[in-house]
């Protein structure tokens, strides 16, 4: 499909100075922070004490499923609206409140409740959550490819990597810090506090920018099977689903691996050593990947990160001690945060209306979180595995995302390079 001129994505704003990149994506610094520690740390050992552990892989698929039902059908909703009215923050503004009320819920749940009765509860709060910050999400993702012109894209992705890997950083460190030694509240209140505080930083320094933005013409835009239609954002699409496959294969699963693999006696402190070692590689190559995406192109960098994280996702099987693991885990990062810093730029890139941005962000959102389905059966494939013997379930989790990943970096050659062409 062929694009008119008018219909490519517009650069900034042309009477107002773009925002930093640091500003622009500080809301994403929050997000991160908050889904590594109740995603990976905490809500694994909340779902053991509430549920046991002989089905702890189903339950915590369980959850994951239903975040993953939330996001294939919130944010494309939401970004079409936000389209119609040209409006971008309020929606952040209402999103981050719901999300901050979820939060409540859940360390009400932990705090007061035990069982399947605390259990329900905690997922009703978890609900509240993913719609919250699905909620916020879809329009605010249409502010990169809205102001920032195609040359910096690759800057401003970057910059967005880092932050995320700094916000999944802290929380990392948050969790070896505090451990299950203070109370249950304290993490709620720290996931709540930074998602506030980095919301704030956002909605203050791009105000001006996202407030000017016009709404959408009517009968300007496209048809969502038109969307599929044009092969940048098809193959986009595809490959960045597969690479959350891989990931949501197995991110969820990190901690058990750590106590039932690498016999850690504290999982909680061993995952979050792990996650640390995944984030500080990824600080570095964020950066340096998105930069270089600039100069030579976003597929070749995708090509040695989706490499990296293939490869290290099978040595982990076989990692002969923690401290090897932690090593492992560190060239992971080094893949991780190389895709990462790029995986924006290459959407916003492949975006094929300006008329529509929020709508189709809303729905690319959908190809790395949708993913999350993947957690209820491969969480049921590793409980089934593991009762097999010699934790045969981790093999069959591991390796599934590891071809996930291989799938992902073979599949990327399809995306055509949409910069030259405009």
């Amino acid at each position: 499909m062929t694009l008119p001129p008018a219909a490519r994505p517009a650069a900034a704003l042309p009477d107002s100075p773009l925002p930093s990149p640091w500003v622009l994506s500080a809301f994403w610094f929050g997000t991160a922070f908050l889904w590594l520690m109740l995603l990976t740390i905490y809500m694994p050992a909340h779902v053991v004490g509430f549920m046991g552990t002989a089905q702890k892989g189903t339950y915590l698929g369980l959850l994951g499923a239903i975040g993953a039902a939330i996001a294939l059908v919130v944010p494309p909703l939401v970004g079409a609206h936000s389209d119609r009215t040209g409006r971008r923050l309020p929606y952040l503004r209402l999103g981050v409140g719901i999300n901050v009320v979820g939060l409540a819920v859940m360390a009400a749940a932990v705090a007061l409740l035990a069982g399947a009765a605390g259990f329900w509860v905690y997922v009703l709060g978890f609900v509240l959550v993913q719609f919250g910050n699905n909620y916020a999400t879809a329009p605010y993702s249409a502010l990169i490819p809205q102001l920032v012109p195609p040359e910096q894209r690759g800057r401003y992705s970057g910059a967005m990597g880092t932050l995320q890997a700094l916000g999944q950083l802290l929380g990392a460190a948050a969790g070896v810090a505090i451990g299950s030694h203070y109370g249950v509240s304290l993490p709620f209140v720290l996931m709540a506090a930074l998602l506030l505080g980095a919301a704030v930083i956002t909605m203050r320094g791009a105000a001006e920018q996202a407030e000017a933005l016009a709404p959408a013409a009517p009968g300007e835009v496209q048809p969502w099977r038109e969307l599929f239609a044009y092969a940048p954002f098809k193959w986009v699409f595809i490959t960045r689903v597969l690479f959350a496959l891989g990931q949501y294969s197995v991110q969820p699963f990190l901690q058990f691996y750590a106590g039932d693999v690498l016999r850690q006696k504290d999982p909680v402190m061993s995952s979050s050593l792990l996650l640390a070692c995944i984030v500080i590689a990824s600080i570095i190559s964020a950066v340096v990947g998105g930069r270089l995406s600039d100069r030579i192109g976003r597929k070749p960098v995708i090509y040695f990160a989706g490499t990296v994280m293939t490869v290290t996702a099978l040595l982990l099987l076989v990692a002969p001690s923690f401290t090897f693991a932690l090593l492992l885990a560190f060239c992971f990062g080094l893949g991780f945060g190389a895709f990462t810093s790029v995986d924006w730029a290459l959407g916003a890139d492949a975006m094929p209306s300006r008329s529509s941005y929020a709508r189709d962000m809303g729905i690319w959102h959908v190809a790395f979180v949708a993913p999350q389905f993947v957690n209820l059966p491969m969480g049921a494939l590793l409980d089934w595995g593991n009762r097999q013997g010699d934790n045969f379930g981790y093999v069959l989790v591991f390796g599934s995302a590891a071809l996930f990943f291989l799938l992902g970096v073979v599949l990327v050659r399809n995306v055509p390079d949409v910069r030259k062409a405009r």
